[in-house]
């Protein structure tokens, strides 16, 4: 499938602009595509975008339990109540998209590396999701990250992201995105997507009225939102506003899809592709302006990069010493 997937995409131009452009392009995007529907999602990005500033290096489950513990009522009870482990407390809520959504900033902050992005993420999640929620919010960070790279296109988005998904979600990832590899508009490819997602979605036909087993761990299915996002970004061809409004076409979780499929495309187009009217209304619907933390995040993901070299350095020197006739 993935060379199938690599000469039948719709074509787009790679992605040369530079990070700040692509973060403020990520996360404006973001919030421009889920509107004032996503208004909780964004508000945790922001959130999540603050214990980067503070901590300025990466982040890990108790990281996320101490800056993020009233940010959600599930973190609030799981944390601050029931005092649980922030690397199991997870375990329990309703397996959907609810780290996903906010696990951009992972991304950001590993730009260009999507393997770190994905372990990262499965830390930073952990506090707040588990099972297939969990994995979702590890591989759109490796998406978010893998388009931060020079000449990024929607394919080699895709592609990053197959290294190291999992089980239902990767087979999920593989089907949506050959249906949307022999499409070039969202209309026509809509339920097409839903079919080949259909397998592992435990939401069922309904979505607002979720099945018996929706929300419930499993190695064999999958969170909807994101493989149709892909398949969606692929579509879009990195276009901002047709990636957006072809996902706004798929319906069922419409808010939670857009803003996937708007953070990436965003990424790919940079701050200036997303309409400033449409993030005007998230930021005021939200509370929070998302494309004014760019900057801020930007500066993180420099430090971070600059420690990593330096601890890499270090580990170099340390082998070194005990296996010097190692290459």
């Amino acid at each position: 499938m993935t060379s199938y997937l690599v000469h039948n995409a719709p074509p787009a131009r790679p992605c040369t602009l530079p990070l700040a452009d692509r973060v403020a392009g990520a996360l404006t995007g973001a919030a421009a595509a889920g509107g004032p529907g996503a208004a909780e999602a964004i508000r945790l990005t922001h959130a999540l975008v603050g214990a980067y500033e503070e901590v300025r290096d990466h982040l890990d489950a108790y990281a996320v339990a101490e800056r993020l513990g009233t940010a959600d009522g599930w973190l609030r009870t799981r944390l601050r109540r029931a005092h649980a482990d922030p690397r199991e407390a997870g375990a329990g809520n309703c397996v959907d998209a609810g780290a996903a959504v906010y696990a951009a900033p992972v991304g950001l902050v590993n730009a260009a590396n999507p393997a770190s992005a994905y372990t990262e993420a499965l830390d930073v999640a952990a506090p707040h999701q588990s099972s297939y929620g969990r994995e979702a919010a590890a591989v759109f960070a490796a998406a978010v990250a893998a388009a931060c790279a020079e000449g990024a296109t929607p394919a080699s988005v895709v592609l990053a992201c197959l290294a190291p998904a999992k089980d239902g979600t990767r087979a999920a990832i593989e089907a949506a995105a050959d249906v949307a590899s022999r499409h070039r508009d969202a209309e026509s490819a809509v339920r097409g997507l839903r079919a080949a997602v259909a397998p592992y979605d435990l939401v069922g036909p309904v979505h607002h009225a979720p099945a018996l087993g929706a929300g419930r761990p499993s190695r064999l299915h999958a969170v909807e939102e994101l493989p149709v996002a892909l398949g969606m970004l692929l579509i879009g061809a990195a276009d901002y506003r047709r990636t957006v409004l072809g996902a706004r076409t798929y319906g069922r979780g419409a808010d939670t899809l857009a803003l996937l499929t708007g953070t990436l495309a965003g990424a790919l187009a940079g701050g200036r592709a997303v309409p400033r009217d449409w993030a005007k209304r998230a930021a005021e619907a939200a509370g929070v302006d998302l494309g004014a933390a760019a900057p801020g995040l930007t500066r993180v993901a420099a430090e971070v990069f600059a420690r990593d070299t330096a601890r890499r350095r270090a580990h170099e020197r340390a082998f070194r010493a005990v296996a010097p006739a190692q290459p």
